[in-house]
């Protein structure tokens, strides 16, 4: 008997093989428009080598064979040795290659930020977690280049080199630097950390010091070198934490176990103690938090930028879906519901990408007190918002593709079990929504200059006008403790209205009309999708993705 009854039909082909960068009109118009331009040689062939199949492909082994820790060798000798599948080893190599752990910095110029920025958010796309050892390293070279030590490692640091062989510096033809800073007693309490340092001889800046004590989270272990935080004199202050010591040996940094995580499990995440673990003393004595907070501008940009990338892939994942798939007689995607769900989902996408990438211009902009505003007030700010966003769109984005979303033979599950580690990581909504409020008491003229800007950018649109005047009111003229219950909602209001003016700006005016009324004049539900009958859904959808 011939069996008929297994016939595969209206399944949807896997998205493979595109340029991720060609195909994204939104992310090639910013940066052109921020500045980047230069770098689109290297995004558009980074774009094509990252949509490959066989690259997509790596990024799933990556995460399906989590790195594993050796403590011991065959004899009995401590080795904390932490294994990484082939497939991480690629990416990161293609990473480093291109230079997405030094390019701001190594090349500077006009729109290195920029460019780098929008090579992060295609690199995201494929595989996040090893955006974390690329973020860390970028963060640490600025705090680093102030250093006497700089000069000796310098050429590793920017070398386009991937080298993770487990030697001293002097062996090597790369390097990367991670970070300790939460322990199990305080997370992002900081001045709660019990890690103590000793000065083995002259101490204070660039002196040698002992350390004592543990890391909850330490990421990347096998990092060469860590930048931790640890007390001393009774004061806090940042130390230089290589893998090995000057004489070769290996360091007192002894890894008591990997984390179990929800998603990123490509990435290696650590508990770790030292035990009289050897450091050099950076940045001013007493002032390591504050040196540290200097780093969490750019991780905290890094987290907008990888948010933006899951975004932007759950988002053409959900159109590619709907393009393909028939339900009723026709294409998901010709469903009239279907279409206001995609739609809603895309602009999201296109205002998290055009404020990330004027974020980014905002780091190649020098000393001017509105670029420094964007730095330091609305970074931390849209890495509450965007990383918020993320998760719930993303949760609609699989819900899009019905079960095969929730399988885990496609990238759904991935994306959505990644998305929620931007917001917690380099600390959580509370505590981005309540860092914006001290840098507004902290800084008066980089409010003044954000204030500025929003009424001036706001005032010859009426919809926003008004809305910009009391946000500023609320911005300058209350008392930032009196703000804290509220100040969820004030953040939310100013990237918002970042948004909607960056759109007027740079997207087709139904774009931005549609931002605007869906945003921010209530005329959204409390769902994707929530649109009204009389939106131009069909314009909105070809922006955000072409078959």
């Amino acid at each position: 008997m011939k069996w008929t009854t297994h016939v595969v039909s209206n399944q949807v082909p896997a998205l493979a093989d595109y340029n991720l960068y060609l195909r994204d009109r939104v992310l090639q118009e910013a940066v052109r428009r921020e500045g980047g331009a230069l770098h689109e040689s290297l995004l558009t062939e980074y774009g094509q080598w990252l949509g490959r199949a066989e690259t997509l492909q790596l990024g799933e082994d990556a995460n399906k064979h989590p790195p594993q820790l050796h403590a011991f060798d065959a004899n009995g000798h401590r080795v904390d040795r932490v294994v990484f599948h082939p497939a991480w080893h690629a990416l990161m190599s293609a990473a480093v290659e291109r230079g997405l752990h030094c390019l701001a910095w190594a090349e500077g110029g006009q729109g290195a930020h920029v460019g780098r920025a929008a090579a992060f958010i295609l690199h995201g796309q494929v595989e996040a977690g090893t955006l974390c050892p690329l973020t860390m390293t970028a963060a640490a070279i600025p705090l680093l280049q102030r250093e006497p030590l700089f000069e000796r490692i310098k050429p590793l640091l920017y070398s386009r080199q991937y080298d993770p062989s487990d030697v001293p510096l002097d062996s090597k033809s790369g390097m990367l630097v991670g970070m300790g800073m939460t322990e199990k007693q305080g997370g992002s309490d900081l001045r709660s950390n019990t890690t103590r340092a000793q000065a083995r001889s002259v101490g204070g800046r660039g002196g040698e010091y002992s350390l004592i004590g543990h890391k909850w989270f330490f990421s990347v272990p096998t990092s060469d070198a860590h930048l931790v935080l640890a007390t001393h004199e009774e004061q806090f202050s940042c130390f230089y934490v290589p893998r090995f010591r000057p004489d070769g040996s290996k360091n007192g940094v002894v890894i008591q176990r990997l984390k179990d995580k929800v998603g990123n499990r490509s990435n290696a995440s650590a508990e770790v103690e030292f035990q009289d673990a050897f450091g050099v003393l950076v940045g001013e004595p007493g002032r390591g938090i504050a040196t540290l907070v200097q780093m969490a501008a750019c991780t905290r940009l890094d987290c907008v930028l990888g948010s933006t990338a899951l975004l932007r892939q759950g988002v053409v994942q959900a159109v590619h879906h709907a393009c393909h798939r028939q339900a009723f007689g026709k294409a998901l995607v010709d469903q009239p519901l279907m279409r206001s769900v995609l739609v809603d989902l895309a602009l999201e996408s296109e205002a998290a990408t055009v404020l990330a990438l004027r974020l980014a211009r905002a780091f190649d902009g020098g000393d001017h007190p509105l670029e420094q505003a964007y730095r330091r007030i609305l970074v931390p700010a849209a890495k509450f918002w965007i990383c918020k966003r993320t998760i719930e769109a993303l949760a609609e984005c699989m819900e899009v593709w019905g079960g095969n979303g929730y399988v885990e033979d496609g990238p759904m599950g991935r994306l959505y079990r990644e998305a929620p580690v931007n917001s917690i990581w380099e600390g959580s909504a509370n505590v981005m929504c309540l860092d914006v409020l001290r840098a507004l008491r902290r800084k008066p003229h980089l409010a003044q200059a954000l204030a500025d800007s929003l009424i001036e950018d706001s005032q010859d649109d009426p919809r926003l006008a008004k809305r910009a005047a009391q946000l500023v009111q609320d911005m300058l003229g209350s008392d930032a403790q009196a703000l804290q219950a509220g100040a969820r909602y004030l953040v939310q209001q100013l990237v918002l209205l970042v948004q909607a003016n960056l759109l007027r700006r740079c997207a087709p005016e139904h774009v931005a009309d549609a931002f605007i009324y869906t945003r921010l004049e209530g005329g959204e539900g409390r769902v994707f999708g929530a649109l009204s009958s009389k939106m131009p859904t069909a314009a909105i959808f070809r922006r955000a993705w072409h078959e």
